[in-house]
């Protein structure tokens, strides 16, 4: 990887999202996690309004735009400029969030899978895209884990994406392997070790594994206890060629990225993978 790497910051606007540090409740709480976020070195928010934790029923478009309009209508006027991407997997949504905010980058859970109608709308505003690998829904995925060679499986999963966004128009577009998304815990750690095998797709990769259970169930830990490990995960994604890191912990994140930098692109001297 060469160049900064960027960091996410999650933002959630709804009250069962999985890591209660991350949700919001008003407006004032809004705008104060966003402001120490991007004064801990966020690059941009990723704001949520609806859990995709395992077992979940996904709130519907209407739910989430209820969370989603005033919180965008406090952000715009508290923070003009913001690189704001959003969360959905709903055409319906994402048009609404467009018709108030103007261009921010698409964050879907289901890269077009879970509405026909999100890659022409896309590709029709011109919007950058986040596409993330998941089978079924968070209700079902747990139990679509079975994978021949999950590596192989997920590589030619985008390799046969790559057309469909370019037909719909869609240019600038990131890759989330979808950690802890009808992945077990094994396959969670094959897919990051062999990162570098979706680095070579030639598409930016965003990781997605803060606190998740992926890394304190492992540990015998909860995800309260889950920041020194996932630290320790998010060093071996850079090594792995992570352009992106989605994280509810911006302060930690970002020194783990200026340490990783300092170890591989820093000087004509650094390690080379």
């Amino acid at each position: 990887m060469t160049g900064k790497t960027g960091i996410l910051g999650i933002v959630n606007l709804s009250a069962d999202s999985f890591w209660e540090g991350s949700r919001v409740g008003d407006a004032r709480s809004l705008v104060a996690k966003v402001v120490q976020m991007l004064e801990e070195g966020a690059d941009a928010i990723d704001l949520g309004a609806a859990s995709s934790r395992p077992g979940t029923v996904l709130a519907d478009a209407r739910e989430q735009w209820a969370l989603l309009k005033p919180a965008l209508e406090t952000l715009r006027k508290e923070f003009p400029g913001l690189r704001l991407s959003v969360d959905s997997c709903f055409a319906e949504v994402v048009r609404r969030c467009f018709d108030v905010w103007g261009p921010f980058t698409v964050n879907d859970i289901s890269a077009g899978e879970m509405d026909p109608g999100m890659l022409p709308l896309v590709g029709s505003l011109g919007l950058p895209y986040i596409a993330m690998h998941m089978r079924g829904t968070p209700l079902t995925m747990s139990s679509l884990c079975s994978y021949d060679d999950v590596v192989k499986e997920v590589r030619d999963y985008f390799t046969r994406l790559a057309p469909r966004l370019e037909n719909a128009g869609i240019k600038e577009w990131i890759l989330d392997p979808g950690f802890g998304f009808a992945k077990t815990t094994e396959q969670n750690y094959r897919l990051l070790s062999a990162l570098p095998e979706l680095c070579s797709l030639g598409r930016p990769v965003l990781v997605g594994v803060s606190r998740k259970s992926m890394i304190y169930k492992p540990l015998g830990i909860g995800p309260e206890d889950a920041l020194a490990p996932t630290q320790a995960v998010h060093m071996a994604a850079l090594i792995g060629g992570a352009a992106w890191l989605r994280v509810h912990d911006v302060k930690e994140a970002v020194m783990t990225a200026k340490l990783y930098s300092m170890m591989y692109t820093s000087s004509p001297g650094a390690a080379k993978r």
